[in-house]
């Protein structure tokens, strides 16, 4: 019988995943080192070590369903910028958006375990893994977004794979809907409007602005009367329909969806490698490492 105890003296002892450690383990009825042999035999503890390397690159991609109706966006992480230009990795990524769109995984850990659509015979995780193998870098699902729509749901990419954005929208056409996708890749809302900022971040700015007001000498109800006018600005760049419209600076996002009768429901805007700790190279360091063995 396999344990959960003797998964997890696998995994640490291999660095593979949890799932090819269960699998393994039944395959071999418990036996620990044939399991570990197993995997090394299918490449597998191999790609288990790279994992530990930083996988800032990448790509994000998108895919809408032909009736508009239902679209992802997902992001796809790889530790150089020369791996995310190979058409294996970006085949592989665009499969796993439209994979996100037609089967619904509720997370990261969910698409992993799925079988892959475009070979049952596998899960996805361990597609990933015999990627990992075989392009001999670590690569990582990081995250997605789906969104399903009434009107329709609309994507953009920016920078060949750098921004991807998804649009959920009732209302106007697919050009309106593009424009507003451009808008959020060029403009970085944060929020559609002023009721999702939340409440303490709202009054983190006012404290802010009153402060700034008060050191230019004004009194405090004066400041309090500035902080009111100034507090538009703060929404006019993390709030989408309070943003100037990128094309025409003269109106506002919500003027623009309002002159063609168009509602935006959600919208995700995901950027490569936002928020990951980046790999330096340091390539003089490195030839001289090779130099000295």
């Amino acid at each position: 019988m396999v344990t959960a105890n003797l998964v997890k003296e696998l995994r640490e002892k291999t660095g593979a995943g949890m799932m090819d450690c269960k699998k393994v383990l039944t395959e071999t009825d418990g036996d620990m080192e044939k399991a570990a042999e197993l995997l090394r035999e299918r490449g597998i503890t191999k790609a288990a070590k790279k994992s530990s390397r930083i996988a800032a690159e990448g790509l994000v991609v998108a895919y809408v369903s032909e009736d508009k109706k239902v679209g992802s966006v997902i992001e796809i992480n790889a530790e150089t910028d020369f791996v995310a230009k190979n058409e294996e990795f970006k085949t592989f990524a665009n499969d796993l958006a439209e994979q996100v769109v037609k089967t619904n995984p509720k997370d990261v850990e969910e698409l992993l375990s799925q079988k892959y659509i475009k070979d049952e015979a596998k899960t996805v995780g361990e597609v990933l893994t015999d990627k990992i193998a075989t392009i001999g870098e670590n690569m990582s699902i990081r995250r997605f977004v789906r969104f399903t729509s009434n009107g329709l749901v609309e994507k953009y990419i920016h920078g060949e794979g750098k921004i991807g954005v998804l649009v959920s929208m009732e209302g106007g056409d697919e050009i309106l809907a593009k424009d507003v996708c451009m808008q959020i890749a060029a403009a970085r809302p944060e929020f559609l409007d002023r009721n999702e900022v939340p409440t303490d971040r709202v009054e983190k700015e006012m404290e802010i602005l009153k402060a700034q007001a008060m050191n230019e000498g004004k009194p405090a109800e004066i400041a309090e009367k500035m902080v009111q006018g100034r507090i538009g600005k703060f929404y006019g760049e993390i709030c989408l329909v309070d943003q100037e419209y990128v094309k025409d600076p003269s109106m506002k996002v919500s003027d623009l969806l309002s002159s063609k009768g168009a509602k935006i429901i959600e919208f995700a805007r995901i950027e490569k490698g936002e928020g990951l700790e980046k790999k330096e190279e340091n390539f003089a360091e490195e030839v001289a490492k090779q130099i000295n063995g």
